[in-house]
């Protein structure tokens, strides 16, 4: 017999927008229903951002040991290293079960009703467990199911042809790997891949690497990428893989074939929202091409249906669904509240990393902004030096008539870190004044956020 629950507010996906949410009604007393075919924590937790950064957290300290055994410029010697990545594995698996363990906790602790299960929906108020015999009715239905892998027809996964998932729990290296797909999963994972001692080679259907952002930027990365001896085949299309002689079918700029052996191919062209396989079509809501269409305050064109993160398309990013989420739980509560970010931090965990907080100069250019650009390399930042990281830079682009700050770029070593600053910087509406005068704590990367302010008011002290 099938059971009936009610309640007001049902969450469909418990990734980083849906357990966020989930968390946040239950602290404003929502009875809230959180529904997850899976595991706790999504993508990003499982097989994602989490897990990624502790593969190219392993394959960095292996990289660095390696360096080390060939006699480093620090006097450190050590003998060759050895990689157990049956051990690496297990221990990024120990910091998801630990992250996954703490969610369920939070939500426990919240009063939130946690449903392992796949939702159906039957209505804007109705959804229904497949297997489960159970129906459940909400006033609020919030849609956070999250986005999914694009597969390529022409490489269809399975044996030697993998997707992220498969490459952040390898049961052994390959000694060759084809990364297709030059954007920032691509490359995290190429580059990871190649410090474990993997030959990888990066096929590109554009002229650059990381194309979603300019040639300056992304200048350090394409260098590093050539020094690690990563082979890059740019502006090249994939037309197949032969399974009989492990090889890869790519025709180049001049439109010659070109046959790539490889022992695995990962695939690694982009993300795309889970709308199919739980009957999202029953609700008929607009839609903004493959993802939903919200206003700016979550809503979709059904009344009480709200749809966050992934979902409702780019920016894919964890933090916006959790900012997302947040509100939305507030909303339902009462409160007055918009979605309307002055900026969201993109940030790339290649070699060096690479953020983007707001407008580059082009966009600024574009978006009809007469700007002031200024740079400042870690060439000429002490602590650059003494993390042996000198590629890269911090950049800074604000209005020349007031100053205001609209956008922040760097790229270099432990960067991701600076993105905290930039967004505060960004929200508070900081004008070059405002980030020059504060004093910046020596020595420390952050050093040159106030470098690049300082040279854009034509006074930089270190350069």
């Amino acid at each position: 017999m099938q059971q009936t629950l009610n309640t007001t507010l049902l969450i469909i996906g418990g990734g980083p927008g849906g357990y966020v949410a989930a968390i946040r009604a239950g602290q404003l007393g929502i009875s809230t229903i959180l529904v997850e075919g899976q595991a706790l924590g999504g993508t990003c937790l499982n097989i994602g951002c989490i897990p990624s950064k502790a593969l190219i957290h392993v394959a960095e300290q292996f990289q660095q040991t390696r360096h080390h055994s060939q006699g480093s410029a620090l006097g450190i010697n050590v003998s060759a290293p050895t990689l157990d990545i049956g051990k690496s594995v297990e221990w990024k698996d120990g910091i998801v079960d630990r992250l996954t363990t703490g969610v369920a906790a939070l939500l426990r602790k919240h009063k939130v009703q946690v449903i392992q299960g796949w939702a159906r929906v039957i209505d804007g108020k109705t959804v229904e467990i497949e297997g489960a015999d159970t129906r459940i009715q909400c006033e609020h239905l919030l849609l956070a199911s999250g986005s999914k892998s694009v597969n390529l027809p022409m490489l269809p996964l399975g044996g030697p042809i993998i997707s992220s998932t498969e490459a952040l729990a390898p049961k052994a290296l390959p000694k060759r790997l084809i990364v297709v797909g030059g954007g920032y999963i691509g490359l995290e994972l190429g580059i990871a891949y190649r410090k474990l001692g993997a030959e990888v080679s990066v096929v590109e259907a554009q002229e650059r690497i990381l194309p979603a952002y300019d040639a300056e930027l992304t200048q350090p990365v394409l260098e590093s990428v050539k020094q690690l001896g990563i082979k890059l085949y740019l502006k090249h299309s994939v037309e197949g893989f032969d399974a009989a002689t492990h090889t890869l079918q790519v025709r180049d700029p001049n439109g010659d074939s070109l046959q790539l052996e490889t022992d695995q191919v990962l695939v690694a062209v982009g993300r795309k929202p889970n709308t199919q396989g739980w009957n999202l079509e029953a609700l008929n809501l607009d839609m903004n091409g493959s993802a939903i269409r919200i206003d700016n305050r979550c809503q979709t064109s059904m009344r009480n249906v709200w749809a966050i993160g992934d979902l409702a398309g780019e920016p894919m990013l964890a933090h916006r669904a959790m900012a997302q989420g947040e509100m939305v739980a507030e909303l339902i509560a009462g409160q007055h509240r918009e979605f309307n970010p002055t900026a969201i931090a993109a940030v790339c965990f290649t070699d060096p990393e690479l953020v983007v907080v707001g407008k580059t100069p082009d966009e600024a250019k574009a978006a009809g902004l007469d700007c002031v650009v200024s740079s400042f390399p870690f060439a000429a930042n002490g602590r650059a030096m003494t993390l042996e990281s000198k590629n890269g830079f911090v950049r800074v682009v604000a209005r020349r008539d007031n100053h205001l700050i609209v956008g922040w770029q760097a790229v270099g070593v432990g960067v991701s870190e600076l993105s905290t600053a930039f967004g505060q910087s960004l929200e508070m509406g900081a004008r070059l004044e405002d980030i020059a005068g504060t004093i910046h704590a020596h020595p420390t990367l952050g050093e040159a956020v106030q470098e690049a302010a300082l040279r854009a008011l034509g006074h930089a002290l270190h350069l």
